[in-house]
């Protein structure tokens, strides 16, 4: 079996290697950041999947007709390094290490033009674009999102649990049930569920071949079907505390209920693909 010699790869992989290699060097501190975050906040432990989620954009690109690349747009290329420059130097100034990150893409889509321009960049846009989902939000803007997600997962679990005949109380984030005080913290916002579906939704649309309608429709869907989930998880607690006065099987049930969360996600947006699916009418080809 014959091996392929190195020499016989296209000028641009060449190109796009070293550029490559030498922004894993210089952003080693922001990708440092970012692992932390993923190892260290569950809330953002799918960040390690990311990465290979592009990879297999990547791969899948390869699938579309036509050659990969184009003349390379240096200049272009260049000017968008340029700006990625800019983001990091201000990013270090506030130490904003989110604007860091957004600057790596930045920095990718560059040299993307400068080693394939516009075509290679036409192909490998999904990919980049992906990445977004491995940076941790700002901490202002997890407050800002995570204590109205606390609030609406509170009112609509108490809302929920009346509804089954459970006599559920709303006081602040906490509910109560009959001696039970089920607090609904910040791990239990649903920001999780929330950053975690939103990349996998993300996914499915960049994967699948719908129309734009249905495309629009998954991504409407995120906020409702995440929020949804978490709302079934805090009433699945509830109700199980009820039933239980032993601690321990109260924490497994509570720890079981989250790792459930997500299967239960990915199902509810298989049945609202299902459904798109057969309300949509396709055109004929």
């Amino acid at each position: 079996m014959s091996i392929p010699k190195l020499q016989h790869l296209p000028p641009y992989t060449w190109t796009s290697a070293a550029l490559i290699g030498l922004l894993g060097w210089a952003y080693l501190p922001t990708l440092e950041f970012m692992a932390g975050k993923w190892a260290g906040d569950p809330q953002y432990s799918h960040g390690f999947l990311v990465p290979f989620f592009s990879a297999y954009l990547l791969y899948r690109a390869r699938e579309k007709p036509g050659p990969w690349v184009s003349d390379p747009l240096p200049l272009a290329g260049g000017a968008v390094l340029v700006v990625a420059l800019l983001m990091r130097a201000v990013a270090g100034g506030l130490l904003f290490h989110q604007l860091d990150a957004a600057s790596l893409l930045v920095a990718l889509t560059g040299c993307v033009l400068v080693s394939g321009g516009a075509r290679l960049l036409a192909r490998t846009w999904p990919a980049i674009l992906f990445l977004i989902f491995m940076f941790p939000l700002p901490f202002e803007l997890e407050r800002d999102v995570g204590g109205p997600l606390k609030t609406v997962a509170t009112l609509a679990s108490t809302f929920l649990l009346q509804t089954l005949g459970f006599p559920a109380i709303a006081e602040g984030n906490v509910i109560l049930l009959d001696e039970i005080k089920l607090g609904v913290v910040d791990a239990c916002s649903g920001l999780k569920m929330l950053m975690t579906f939103s990349a996998f939704s993300v996914g499915a649309v960049l994967l699948s071949g719908r129309t734009g309608f249905e495309k629009l429709m998954v991504l409407l869907g995120i906020v409702p079907v995440a929020l949804l989930t978490n709302v079934l998880r805090i009433v699945a607690t509830g109700v199980s505390l009820t039933f239980t006065s032993d601690k321990a099987a109260a924490a497994f049930l509570h720890d079981f209920y989250g790792w459930l969360m997500m299967p239960v996600g990915l199902a509810l947006l298989a049945l609202e693909l299902w459904v798109l699916k057969h309300l949509v009418a396709r055109p004929n080809n």
